[in-house]
């Protein structure tokens, strides 16, 4: 029997299990494939809710589910540290005892980091605890300067931080304290994401700024104390209330490997996922990716769920002593919150001349209950 490792019970980790428990002719008595989850949490966060989190639309048993829970034929989930990854014999060390592999899927996410000790004044909304804290003092806010900041560049899901603004917005309207409160973004993009289309980045802007949110891009922090930021362009601002974005990394276990390529992150092959190391794949927001005109990928969590299933069914093929036959093409949607019950669609193909037509619509009821249904689908399917 052949065994399959994925390491990482999130988004891509967890798409790949499931399609690989599809793909492998697995039933409920007959396992053809082993598939083991290593995650080393007890459960499995949902984040693109944390923004919801944020302004009190969702509460943590809402965008968290047990591990445990993940069901699919041929699927053993074991909790715990990755001590130590062998691409080579394609084995990890797991509380002391290893566990050896045919295939290795590695989709740890990110290492989140604190930088200017960011952690002592404001809270790091990429987690459920700090959107939940940043909720606590927001609700019992009564007026002054509410800053988001992106402290560091790569971050994934880069349109969190412009959901966090416009939900904060909106909150801060409906509790009419908007005639005493200012929001601003700092960001150091020289654009809202800007690897979409200049078109799409240019109407997110424009919607920030119809909202009253204030935008200073170019922003790249250089300290923090506190109730002030400064920048690397010499300037200073004040806040009473801050969010922010941590500094994005790889996880320490790959830093120690081969793994880790020359850009910081894992390099794999843009079609395939599959590492300088044979039979050895790694998807979502700690690969580097590169489009064909040179843009880099944004560490989105669509393109972590397309990758698990081209690598899950590539894998199967093998398997089945096939040829792999499907490649990682990136484009898809996503829906981008606004405020007063309202998302914004945007998408397309984020590849070579296409990538000029990603488009973002505006905002409309519609996006924001196909946002939602995303959420509780997402659940409903795994777990």
């Amino acid at each position: 029997m052949k065994t399959v490792l994925v390491l990482g019970a999130g988004t891509g980790g967890i798409v790949t299990a499931r399609e690989l428990s599809k793909h492998s002719g697995n039933e409920e008595d007959i396992n053809l494939v082993k598939i083991q989850v290593f995650e080393k949490g007890e459960n499995s966060l949902f984040s693109p809710s944390l923004p919801w989190v944020m302004v009190g639309n969702r509460k943590q048993e809402e965008v968290t589910k047990s591990i445990n829970k993940l069901q699919a034929s041929g699927l053993e989930v074991i909790q715990g540290d990755i001590e130590n990854i062998d691409p080579e014999n394609i084995s990890i060390t797991v509380k002391g005892k290893q566990y050896k592999g045919d295939h290795m899927v590695i989709s740890l996410g990110v290492d989140q980091s604190d930088i200017y000790n960011l952690e002592q004044f404001g809270h790091n909304f990429f987690t459920l605890k700090g959107a939940e804290d940043f909720h606590s003092k927001l609700k019992n806010f009564d007026g002054g300067e509410i800053a988001i900041l992106v402290s560091s560049l790569p971050f994934k899901s880069p349109a969190a931080p412009y959901e966090a603004a416009m939900l904060i917005e909106d909150f801060v309207t409906k509790n009419k304290l908007n005639n005493k409160t200012t929001v601003s973004l700092f960001t150091p993009e020289a654009g809202p994401m800007e690897f979409a289309s200049a078109e799409a980045s240019e109407e997110l802007k424009e919607l920030l700024e119809k909202k009253g949110i204030r935008y200073y891009p170019n922003h790249q922090l250089t300290k923090v104390s506190a109730n002030k930021l400064e920048f690397n362009n010499g300037k200073k601002y004040s806040y009473n209330l801050l969010a922010y974005t941590p500094k994005h990394q790889l996880p320490e276990v790959i830093r120690k490997t081969d793994l880790a390529g020359k850009s910081g992150w894992v390099e794999v092959d843009n079609q395939t996922l599959e590492t300088k190391f044979q039979n050895v794949y790694a998807i979502g927001d700690i690969t580097h990716l590169k489009t064909e005109t040179g843009t880099i990928l944004p560490k989105i969590g669509v393109f972590a769920r397309q990758q698990g299933e081209v690598v899950a069914h590539n894998i199967s093929r093998k398997i089945g002593n096939q040829e792999p036959d499907q490649i990682f093409v990136p484009e898809g949607k996503y829906f981008i919150e606004a405020g007063e019950g309202k998302a914004s669609e945007s998408g397309g193909k984020f590849s070579g001349e296409e990538n000029k037509k990603v488009k973002m619509k505006d905002p409309a009821q519609w996006s924001h209950f196909s946002k939602w249904w995303d959420e509780k689908f997402w659940f409903f399917k795994n777990f």
